[in-house]
C-alpha cells in the first residue's frame, strides 16, 4: 500500500504569522492520523520560520504513526536530531530567502559533508533519506552513502506546463526505476495536489508520498481529516510497483 505522511508546516505557519498558541500541530497531527495518515512531517528550518523546537519534541512523543523530520545539515538541526530520535530524517537543502525547499539535495557534491550526519543518525537508529533530483549521479552518490531511502522531488513537475510535465514525469518514472535497482526505497514530495497525482501514481516503486501544503489548502473548505481523506482516497488507485 502506498503510504501517505502529512507535512503539517503550514498549520504551523499559521499560527506563526499571528504569534499565537493555536492552531495547535499536535491536534493536526492527531487528526492526520485519525484520517489514516501513516506518517507525520514536519521540516525544522534553520530560521524557524514554521515549525519550532518545541513543536518537533512534542510530536515525537504524542505520535502512534512515525515521524519523518525534514532537515537541513546544519550542526545545530542535526544536534537536535539526534535528542529527538524521529523514526526517520529527510536531508534537504535550505536557502533563508526560499519559500519552500528549491530543487534536490547535490548528494554528490556534498558527500563528505552528508557522510558524519548519515552515519550518526543510523547508530541511534534514525532512518535516512535523501531529497533529490531524479538524475543517477545524485541517486548512485545516495546509495554509495548507504541511505534506505531517497525523496524524489517532484516540484518540477507539478510545477511545469503540460507539454513540460510530460518530459518531467518520464525523468520521475526513470528516475524511481533506476534507485530501485539500486536497491534505495523511494519515496516523493513536492507540490502534489489533487490536479497532480494522478500522474504522480504512475512513477514506479513508490513507498510514501509526503504531502503538505495542498492538503493544508484544502482543509480550509472542508476541513483536514477530510482533506487526508480524499488525498488517500486517490493514492489507493496506485498500482506503481513496475516500470512495465
Amino acid at each position: 500500500m502506498l503510504r501517505l505522511g502529512v507535512n503539517i508546516d503550514h498549520v504551523a505557519t499559521l499560527r506563526q504569522v499571528r504569534g499565537t498558541i493555536y492552531p495547535s500541530v499536535t491536534e493536526a497531527a492527531r487528526i492526520c492520523e485519525r484520517a489514516g495518515a501513516l506518517g507525520i512531517t514536519v521540516h525544522l528550518r534553520e530560521d524557524r520560520r514554521h515549525i519550532q523546537d518545541a513543536d518537533v519534541f512534542a510530536l515525537r512523543r504524542i505520535l502512534a504513526v512515525p515521524l519523518n523530520l525534514e532537515m537541513a545539515n546544519h550542526p545545530e538541526i542535526v544536534r537536535i536530531a539526534l535528542r529527538v530520535k524521529p523514526a526517520e530524517v529527510c536531508l534537504v537543502p535550505e536557502k533563508r530567502r526560499e519559500l519552500t525547499t528549491e530543487g534536490g539535495l547535490d548528494v554528490s557534491g556534498q558527500f563528505v559533508k552528508l557522510l558524519p550526519t548519515v552515519r550518526s543518525m543510523e547508530r541511534i537508529g534514525v532512518k535516512v533519506s535523501l531529497f533529490v533530483g531524479s538524475d543517477e549521479r545524485q541517486l548512485t552518490a545516495s546509495s554509495r552513502l548507504g541511505v534506505p531511502f531517497v525523496e524524489l522531488h517532484t516540484g518540477a513537475f507539478c510545477d511545469a506546463s503540460p507539454r513540460r510535465a510530460a518530459v518531467e514525469i518520464k525523468k520521475l518514472i526513470k528516475g524511481a526505476s533506476f534507485a530501485h535497482k539500486l536497491g534505495l526505497g523511494v519515496n516523493a514530495g513536492h507540490g502534489i495536489n489533487m490536479d497532480n497525482i494522478g500522474r504522480v501514481l504512475e512513477i514506479p516503486f513508490l513507498n510514501t508520498l509526503n504531502i503538505g501544503h495542498s492538503i493544508v489548502a484544502r482543509a480550509v473548505f472542508v476541513g483536514l481529516e477530510q482533506a487526508v481523506s480524499e488525498m488517500l482516497q486517490a493514492m489507493r488507485k496506485y498500482r506503481g510497483y513496475s516500470a512495465s
